[in-house]
């Protein structure tokens, strides 16, 4: 299992339009935590520019079917998005856990 971080960068427009969207947003986001895919998310703030969500799988590919659906993206709430892999060593649930010596 791996983990994965996908950042989003609001657009301008993302805290005056965000209502209309974010039941559907919430909801999607709920069902992919429910499955187990999604594991935190929400915004960073002062400022809100910036969406933060991460998920844990085996591939790219729960994350990016995420982002295929999520009513932000495909309303323009977010002008740019990006999926890293981040490397978890340390905590009770990181995917490679690293002690020390």
């Amino acid at each position: 299992m791996k983990h994965y971080v996908l950042l989003f960068d609001f657009d301008d427009s993302y805290e005056a339009r965000r209502a209309e969207y974010r039941n559907d947003h919430l909801t999607r986001a709920w069902a992919a935590a429910d499955r187990g895919e999604l594991v935190l998310a929400g915004a960073l703030t002062d400022p809100l520019d910036t969406g933060l969500l991460l998920f844990k799988g085996e591939a790219t590919e729960v994350v990016e079917r995420f982002v295929r659906d999520d009513p932000y993206v495909n309303n323009g709430l977010v002008r740019r998005w990006r999926i890293r892999e981040w490397a978890t060593v340390v905590g009770a649930d990181a995917a490679s856990p690293l002690r020390p010596a």
